[in-house]
């Protein structure tokens, strides 16, 4: 059950910029590891970026790699997703998951942001 609210998404021309949002929304935030996932029509959902509790151990997809970058900002108790010289097949519903690897784990998703991408 989708629980998070991103935010960020809309339509941008191929070489433009969107930044993501995802609140933990009351969350024990300094707990949670954040990540990234999309899913394009007619595809699986699939892993974009990750970024531990500590704003470490960031993980990406390969062909996002130098042009995307997650952050998290524990005063907002929020992940980021900058997404920059986006391309047509980054167009995708983008959701956001926070989850916690300690006992006892938790994990939550978001309801995902529309990204859309024009020539």
């Amino acid at each position: 059950q989708a629980v998070l609210a991103e935010s960020g998404g809309g339509s941008v021309q191929a070489g433009g910029s969107l930044r993501l949002s995802c609140p933990a929304d009351g969350r024990t935030f300094a707990l949670l590891d954040g990540s990234w996932y999309r899913q394009a029509p007619g595809k699986e959902r699939g892993f974009v970026a990750s970024i531990n509790r500590f704003g470490g151990g960031i993980l990406y997809e390969d062909s996002v790699k130098g042009r995307f970058s997650i952050s998290r900002d524990d005063a907002k108790e929020a992940v980021y997703l900058q997404m920059n010289n986006l391309e047509l097949g980054n167009a995708a519903i983008y959701f956001c998951k926070v989850n916690k690897t300690t006992y006892p784990t938790v994990e939550y998703w978001g309801k995902g942001t529309q990204v859309t991408v024009t020539s």
